[in-house]
Parts: structure tokens; C-alpha cells; sequence
């Protein structure tokens, strides 16, 4: 190995923790997610009415918002899962970053006190507290079995978690274990507690 990309690959290597902040940037590619309201980080103009049909017609308003396209997603570490899915019963592979990594990517406070408003494609809408996403160990799943998650499938994102793992969960039907996992996620609300 040359001593150039040695110490290049060091370098990058020695950045990894702060990862999640240097992939928070303008989203360049088609948008995929918006987290409004209390974000510290802003990359769009506030709610628009007239251009953001979908939000508009879904009752999402906001004034601060960031965005991100899949490429600033995968740029994120990402965990994986293995949990037994309700609309297959089937264990599948699941990966993607922390939902609360993608939170601090958006600049919002981790130490604050906030809950959640998970938003997906079809309308369901889901609150989530600051103790849930830590509990559940939450993630903002792009790719299913290796293969990136669909609009018209269960994509963009799936906010989903295992809940073998969650021991309030583990329990109960297999659709009551997931009642707190939106699939084509595209909007968060955060708002203060």
C-alpha cells in the first residue's frame, strides 16, 4: 500500500465517529425524507402549500425542515436487524442507520426532551416518544435482504425495529408488535416534549 492512501485511509478511518454530521448535507438527489419542526439543522425552505402536495394533504406543517436523499442516508452507519416481519411472518435482514443517528445528522438536540411523529406515504401516522426510540432500538431501514427498499413496496424507509429484543413487546400478536413501525416513511415530526 502506498504511504499516500495509508495515511488517507487513516484519515477517514479517524473521522468515522463524526460521520452522521458531514452526511447531513443539502440533499442533491430526489428527497426521500424531511424531518420538521424541531431540527437544529435546516437544508429547505419551510412547508409549501402548493408544492408539497402530499405533506399538504397529509396536515404536515412546518417551518424548519431537513432533508435527505438516499445517497446522504446510506452515507450513515448503518446497524442491521433480523426480525420476523408481520406481513410475511418471515425473518428478513434489515439495515440501515439508527433513527436516532439520522435525528442527530438533522441537528436535533439528543439530550433534549422530544417525541415523534413518524409519517408514511399512506397516511398512517404514528407518535413515538424519546424513551420508545431508545427502547426499541430503532432504525431507519433502507434495504430489505440486500435490496434497496421500494416506493410501492414498504420504502423508501421503514422505520422498524426487532421486537424479540423489546421485552414489553415480545409477547404480544405479531401485528400489535409492530403498530409503532411505519413502512414508506417519509416525513418525522419532532416536537418538543
Amino acid at each position: 500500500m502506498q504511504k499516500r492512501h495509508f495515511l488517507a485511509a487513516g484519515a477517514i478511518a479517524g473521522a468515522w465517529p463524526t460521520v452522521a454530521p458531514a452526511a447531513a448535507q443539502r440533499a442533491t438527489g430526489p428527497v426521500v425524507l424531511t424531518l420538521g419542526g424541531q431540527v437544529g439543522r435546516s437544508n429547505r425552505p419551510p412547508m409549501n402549500d402548493a408544492l408539497d402536495q402530499m405533506m399538504h394533504k397529509h396536515g404536515v406543517r412546518f417551518e424548519r425542515a431537513f432533508t435527505f436523499d438516499a445517497a446522504s442516508l446510506q452515507r450513515l452507519p448503518a446497524v442491521t436487524i433480523q426480525p420476523k416481519i408481520v406481513y410475511d411472518q418471515q425473518t428478513h435482514t434489515l439495515r440501515g442507520p439508527l433513527l436516532s443517528t439520522v435525528l442527530e445528522a438533522a441537528g436535533v438536540d439528543m439530550k433534549g426532551r422530544w417525541s415523534l411523529g413518524l409519517r408514511a406515504v399512506d397516511g398512517y401516522n404514528v407518535r413515538v416518544t424519546q424513551q420508545q426510540v431508545r427502547e426499541l432500538n430503532m432504525i431507519l431501514a433502507t434495504h430489505l435482504d440486500g435490496q434497496a427498499l421500494a416506493l410501492g413496496g414498504l420504502g423508501p424507509q421503514w422505520a422498524v425495529y426487532d421486537p424479540a429484543l423489546v421485552p414489553w413487546l415480545k409477547d404480544k400478536a405479531l401485528p400489535e408488535q409492530f403498530a409503532l413501525s411505519p413502512w414508506g416513511l417519509y416525513y418525522i415530526e419532532v416536537a418538543a416534549a
